[in-house]
């Protein structure tokens, strides 16, 4: 977004608040439909950023959906529940009768206690639904090898569900490619073999790339365009032999984000700046950032001149504890009370996975723009005591 429009958007939101941009948002999903082709398939996991399935670009074929609350957005959003993967380690048989009556599109099972309750729900219903069986990288997350395969020996077992896909993913912010070429090799392999042992075809992958965001680096943009490229070579590749889809949140959400948080107040102890200011780690999170160790692009909007020489200040939340620093020597030109600090690539997570309820502060703004739509405000500030009143 253009600095100055941030900037006039800036004195219409009331900090802390967050500020997603669907044009970027839009604008990212493209640059990866351009270079996954129409060969790969394009999932959002919306535990990324739920605000963010309001407008969802048409390049998505599917959305993961992992919990009872995600599914209410869905619902709220009007979503096409045909999208919807629904998918979670902990799924109830509440949950799985509620998918089935909001007609998702496709379930996965994490664990055999999955495969029952799917097929027993279909089985009342006399239905049958399309399911992905998860395949374990050595996590919580899915099934082992031989469970999978159980499943598939004895699927005439299970009348409720047909066996449509094998659902992979290992963990996020990888930066080498060659750690997803490695996992490719590895489906590839499990899927040759449970075809040529059990006469079984998958016909389609649903994995998660894990695709890496850099936070901290000036050249972000033209670094991860790269590693995009890199991928993407692998994935066409190995769409001449599956059926894939890519499911990712943070590589699709992240640059559209922005926190606006406003500096209450400002002392130097010992030396050191410090600027307190209304927000703080519990609604601000980096991956892979330690104590504000790494910096962030961090725009400083004041209504007082600006002096040209810079000094380094510590920046830090409202949260009793040491450990609510969000930002380390950081340079600034006249920081005063009252200046508002946006924190840019915050639309992956930040808004979701905060210690949001810590201190009872209160849970930030969220509003969206886009060209077309202008701004909205879809969350006033929600005073968290309210939570923790007995």
């Amino acid at each position: 977004m253009d600095i100055s429009r941030l900037k006039e958007l800036s004195r219409q939101l009331t900090t802390p608040a967050y500020l997603f941009d669907f044009d970027e948002f839009e604008k990212r999903a493209a640059l990866v439909k351009k270079y996954f082709t129409d060969s790969v398939g394009m999932c959002f996991s919306i535990k990324a950023n739920p605000f963010l399935l309001k407008y969802l670009p048409s390049c998505f074929d599917h959305i993961e959906v992992c919990s009872p609350g995600e599914l209410t957005v869905c619902e709220k959003t009007h979503m096409d529940m045909s999208k919807v993967i629904f998918s979670g380690v902990n799924k109830t048989y509440d949950d799985v009768k509620r998918a089935m009556d909001d007609q998702v599109g496709i379930f996965t099972a994490e664990s055999m206690l999955h495969v029952r309750m799917i097929n027993d729900e279909a089985v009342s219903r006399g239905i049958k639904v399309p399911l992905l069986l998860r395949l374990t990288a050595g996590s919580q997350f899915g099934m082992s090898e031989k469970e999978v395969i159980d499943v598939i020996e004895n699927r005439q077992s299970y009348p409720g569900f047909d066996i449509v896909g094998l659902h992979f993913f290992s963990g996020t912010q990888k930066r080498k490619a060659k750690v997803i070429a490695k996992e490719l090799d590895y489906i590839d392999d499990f899927c040759t073999r449970v075809k040529e042992q059990n006469d079984f075809s998958f016909d389609r992958i649903e994995y998660g790339t894990g695709l890496a965001v850099d936070y901290f680096s000036d050249d972000a943009d033209e670094t991860e365009e790269e590693r995009l490229r890199e991928v993407s070579e692998l994935l066409v590749a190995f769409s001449k032999k599956y059926r894939i889809t890519v499911e990712m949140g943070r590589f699709f959400a992240a640059t559209c984000g922005y926190y606006l948080t406003k500096v209450m107040d400002i002392k130097t102890n010992k030396g050191a700046n410090y600027a307190i200011v209304d927000g703080g780690l519990n609604q601000l999170k980096y991956d892979g950032q330690l104590q504000g160790m790494q910096i962030p692009q961090i725009l400083h909007f004041a209504d007082h001149p600006l002096d040209e020489q810079e000094e380094k200040w510590t920046l830090c939340g409202s949260l009793c504890t040491t450990a609510d620093v969000i930002a380390r020597d950081a340079l600034f030109s006249s920081l005063s009370i009252g200046d508002v600090l946006v924190f840019c690539r915050t639309g992956a997570y930040s808004v979701s996975e905060g210690m949001a309820l810590f201190l009872s502060r209160e849970l930030p703004m969220v509003s969206l723009h886009s060209q077309e739509k202008g701004l909205e405000i879809v969350r006033e500030i929600i005073r968290a005591d309210i939570f923790n009143t007995p």
